[in-house]
């Protein structure tokens, strides 16, 4: 066996309780067809009370387990930016949830780009021979850190989870991943944040009236980078495949913005119909957009065996990753 990465199962989770554009519209200074033009999105998932990110995660993974036929892993990747608790890491508590053993677990944070981060953490150990198979999971629930009263972030995101199990195999057969292209710019931190709650900004009793825990991001400027920095990581993805933008059939791009997964199109000089949208029925559920727009193409017959896929995202940090990869006949659960 050979230890490239290999995609062979696919699964996700959403909690049940929906928020639509009405429903904001009731409690904020907003409309239906202001946050459609804006953002493209219609409605999003909204955890509940009591519902943490790991019990988003626990059922994307196990669903991931169930659609690879496969009950054991050998590691634990969860890629969050809203952790249970700021300390243990919340990849333990999954694993062990998942009846998975003493296995290695870790959580990952690279916001949106979360998920490609952990899939190239997840090829490492496949590589190294450390692990023959991982499960990576991105699971959010941005409800815990928005403003109530911020309607560009609460018109945004949405909760949610999608995991992936990799196995070693063959770097040519279908669902290995390709090259991964990686990146990030610190001089941009200040542009998606949250603000207090960290080393640099503890919250204590002193500053709990000055302290800001809630998560702000910098539209304009974050749209401008996204197209950029996806753009870019994308050609580059393509190129180490051996690959023009053009022979790629469907682009998995981070959900973010419509008008930015828009702008990538055009920029790549690609159809926008090789795009699929997913965040006009979720949001933007950040590490966990990919896998989530996976499944739902697939499931709408947009994602098809033997399809040549590039994936891209960009977050937080600033982060941003592309690769590639011939989708496998996997089935979603």
């Amino acid at each position: 066996m050979g230890h490239a990465a290999v995609l062979c199962g696919l699964g996700t989770w959403l909690p049940p309780h929906v928020v639509t554009n009405e429903d904001l519209a009731r409690e904020l200074d907003t409309s239906d067809e202001w946050i459609r033009s804006r953002t493209g999105v219609g409605q999003r998932h909204v955890a509940g009370p009591g519902m943490a990110t790991s019990d988003l995660a626990v059922e994307a993974g196990r669903r991931a387990l169930k659609s690879a036929a496969t009950d054991s892993v050998d590691a634990v990747i969860l890629a969050t930016t809203t952790p249970d608790r700021p300390c243990p890491g919340t990849a333990p508590s999954v694993a062990t949830q998942l009846g998975l053993g003493n296995v290695p677990a870790f959580d990952l944070a690279a916001v949106c780009t979360g998920f490609l981060y952990a899939l190239a953490a997840a090829g490492g150990l496949i590589a190294a021979g450390t692990a023959g198979s991982v499960l990576v999971i991105g699971a959010e629930t941005y409800s815990s850190i928005l403003d109530p009263q911020d309607r560009s972030t609460r018109a945004i995101f949405g909760d949610g989870a999608g995991a992936v199990v990799l196995r070693a195999g063959d770097p040519h057969e279908a669902g290995a991943l390709g090259p991964l292209v990686l990146g990030s710019d610190g001089t941009g931190s200040e542009m998606i944040k949250v603000p207090s709650g960290g080393a640099r900004d503890p919250i204590r009793a002193e500053t709990i009236a000055t302290a800001d825990p809630y998560f702000r991001m910098s539209g304009r400027q974050v749209f401008r980078h996204a197209v950029e920095r996806m753009t870019d990581a994308s050609v580059e993805a393509a190129a180490r495949a051996g690959w023009e933008p053009s022979d790629i059939d469907v682009f998995i791009v981070h959900q973010a913005n419509v008008r930015i997964m828009h702008a990538v199109a055009d920029q790549l000089r690609l159809p926008r119909a090789r795009f699929p949208v997913h965040l006009d029925r979720v949001g933007n559920t950040a590490a966990a957009s990919i896998p989530l727009a996976m499944a739902d193409a697939v499931g709408a017959g947009t994602l098809r065996a033997g399809h040549r896929t590039a994936m891209a995202a960009f977050g937080g940090g600033l982060t941003w990753g592309a690769s590639t990869l011939t989708w496998p006949d996997v089935t979603p659960n």
